[in-house]
């Protein structure tokens, strides 16, 4: 009757590849995705209610890697990421019912609305709050921000320094769920639409294999040095230095060796090269005017990959198109794990305008920071020069196992999407420590049982099960001790009169420790309990 509330979320979609794993978990955790709340709820069982609400949106927001290393009794919150998207959808959703209720449901649904911001507030609050040193006598940060806002850019943030990371940008007043921190007009986005308007394209479009993205670095190297160029005061504001992992000297390099992140820089510094050296001396020899051969040295061309890799951005232009953008102003925000900004990736078609909204609060005076996408440490350091301080749920090891082998998994639990690779990352990250997953990634479990052909279901016995989940443990302690012996010990490195890149890389080889660590400790205790 009219006395009950119906909350409907939208079940997981048939186009989401993973929409097969989502409704298993949903049905083994006896989770709809249809509510009903009695207006009569009082506070305390329409905050249970809620809280059934949050297990389901997280379960739709579940991507893979959540997916795949959610254990069985684990029912979140899988990230900050998965976090933020499953509350914004509740908030959305009650929202809506709230416009459109009579008097008697508007209090349940307040009340709804009130407990969802709290939760939302309180992401990422274990964030360490980095102050900010200055916000003064930067002039030509702010010069920026005066050039944005005669051209039209909106803003309610302003530029800061913090320590470690560098520029920042904070909130100049108190900012809530869906305000617009920042608004930039499509005229200042630095896209593949500005070439076309360039001698440079016409020179390029006959030269074959040369892409747009290539064609961009090469505009943006020519045009830093433009003295009339629209973009001038972006370009004067932009570090003569990015310090990214492609700069990385032979002592940061040497630290590395053995490492995943050694070979992943090694690669895209022959990969950049080899770009470079397809292209120059070509182009100074074929178009000498308008490729100068002082302007296009290797080192500027690398400034300019660097640029590219960490200050664009993928946009959606008005014309519909999806491309690689850099957008002034905005490249200035750090990352977080634990963003305020998640969504941003759309001209908005009325105001022809792109969008910063946020999806948790954050305070006046507080530092505002922008989701660069899921990437481990690995990645942010190669192509961004940082390692995120909070724990980075997708800093994972993959493991190359032989998985040839056929699995047949009838738990519930098994995610059935064809992940090749099998990976880990810390424990720490995991909830349950005990059996049957002793704080590591199911499918992983899995698989090893299958390849040691000691797979159990309903009717092994108890002996049996631990029996074969000792081997499997003993087999994961095999794998990690050596790699966790090939990282050495901690350096006792004297990190002040460090250069920043060695810093990096001794940060980068702590936290590959500390995870690998991790797994070898978890396999020792669940040994321990099986034999006690």
């Amino acid at each position: 009757g009219s006395d009950l509330l119906v909350v409907r979320l939208p079940s997981p979609s048939a186009e989401d590849p993973l929409h097969h794993d989502k409704k298993k978990l949903l049905e083994a955790r006896k989770l709809s995705c249809t509510f009903q709340v009695p207006i009569s709820s009082s506070p305390v069982d329409a905050c249970k209610l809620l809280d059934q609400m949050i297990h389901a949106a997280r379960v739709a927001h579940m991507d893979e890697l959540e997916l795949y290393f959610a254990g069985g009794d684990d029912y979140g919150p899988f990230s900050a990421r998965n976090e933020l998207e499953s509350l914004n959808l509740l908030l959305k959703t009650i929202n809506t019912l709230l416009v459109a209720a009579n008097d008697g449901a508007k209090g349940v649904l307040q009340l709804l609305v009130d407990e969802i911001v709290v939760r939302l507030r309180s992401v990422g609050l274990t964030d360490k709050l980095q102050m900010a040193l200055q916000t003064e006598n930067h002039e030509i940060e702010d010069s920026l921000l005066k050039w944005g806002e005669q051209h039209g850019v909106k803003s309610k943030l302003q530029i800061a320094f913090f320590e470690g990371a560098g520029r920042g940008m904070l909130a100049s007043e108190d900012l809530g769920v869906d305000d617009i921190a920042l608004e930039i007009p499509e005229s200042l986005i630095i896209s593949e639409e500005l070439l076309c308007q360039s001698d440079m394209f016409l020179a390029l479009k006959d030269v074959n294999s040369i892409s747009t993205e290539t064609m961009l670095l090469l505009w943006s190297m020519r045009e830093r040095h433009n003295p009339s160029s629209m973009f001038k005061m972006f370009f004067e504001t932009l570090p003569s230095n990015f310090n990214t992992g492609l700069s990385f000297g032979i002592d940061a390099l040497a630290a590395l060796e053995g490492t995943l992140l050694f070979d992943e820089l090694m690669q895209a510094r022959q990969h950049l090269r080899q770009q470079y050296d397809e292209l120059f001396p070509m182009l100074s020899t074929k178009f000498p005017e308008i490729f100068k051969q002082d302007i296009f040295s290797w080192d500027n061309f690398l400034w300019a990959c660097e640029l590219w890799y960490s200050n664009s951005m993928m946009v959606v232009l008005s014309s519909g198109k999806l491309t690689t953008c850099l957008i002034p102003v905005a490249g200035l925000m750090n990352h977080s794990v634990t963003p305020h900004i998640l969504n941003y990736g759309r001209v908005d078609q009325a105001t022809k305008s792109l969008k910063f909204p946020l999806s948790r609060p954050c305070e006046a005076g507080a530092q505002c920071f922008l989701s660069y996408g899921k990437h481990p440490g690995s990645h942010l350091i190669t192509f961004y020069g940082f390692l995120p301080r909070e724990d980075n749920p997708y800093d994972v090891i993959p493991l190359d196992l032989d998985t040839s082998v056929h699995e047949e998994d009838g738990t519930a639990q098994s995610v059935s999407t064809s992940v090749t690779t099998h990976m880990v990352r810390g424990t720490w990250l995991c909830r349950s420590r005990g059996p049957p997953t002793y704080g590591l990634p199911p499918p992983l479990l899995s698989h090893l049982r299958a390849a040691l052909n000691c797979d159990h279901n309903e009717s092994t016995p108890e002996a049996d099960i631990k029996e074969n989940d000792r081997m499997v443990l003993e087999t994961l302690v095999s794998i990690f001790t050596p790699m966790l012996e090939g990282l050495g010990e901690a350096d006792d490195y004297n990190r002040e009169s460090a250069s920043w890149d060695v810093v990096l890389a001794l940060d980068y080889k702590d936290l590959q420790r500390r995870i690998i660590s991790s797994i070898v400790t978890s396999c020792g205790s669940g040994l321990a309990m099986l034999d006690s």
